[in-house]
């Protein structure tokens, strides 16, 4: 007796597709903030490198904002410590970068707090 078989790999693949496809967008997330990660890493370098050459705050926080191209840069916070008015030769100089980064997949949404903050920071010396 041959049993009828034509409606099984559909089935299989209802339950198998949204499984690969959360774990596909589950990647392209952990990408993202992979990606999002290092670039603010590197325009905190950047950033900071302006402050150690002695220029202003709003010049620096100007700089940061158009180096930055992960979405809307109107996010982006810029702290500067210490302020530029206190700022002297021979001291430190930190820029602190913050960006709220929003999950595609809404499982891993549910288990990180919404938006997820990226916070890179980096220091130099003022010349």
């Amino acid at each position: 007796m041959k049993k009828d078989e034509r409606g099984q790999s559909m089935v299989e693949t209802a339950l198998l597709l949204p499984i690969f496809l959360l774990i596909l967008v589950g990647i392209l997330d952990f990408g993202r903030v992979i990606y999002s990660l290092a670039h603010l890493h590197m325009a905190a370098q950047e950033t900071v490198r302006l402050g150690g050459l002695g220029e202003k705050d709003a010049a620096i926080s100007t700089f940061a904002h158009q180096y930055v191209h992960l979405g809307d840069s109107t996010k982006l916070l810029v702290d500067i410590n210490p302020k530029d008015t206190i700022r002297h030769s021979g001291d430190y100089v930190t820029v602190k970068l913050i960006y709220p980064l929003e999950f595609y997949t809404p499982l891993i949404s549910k288990l990180f707090p919404t938006p997820f903050t990226i916070e890179t920071d980096s220091t130099i010396r003022v010349e």
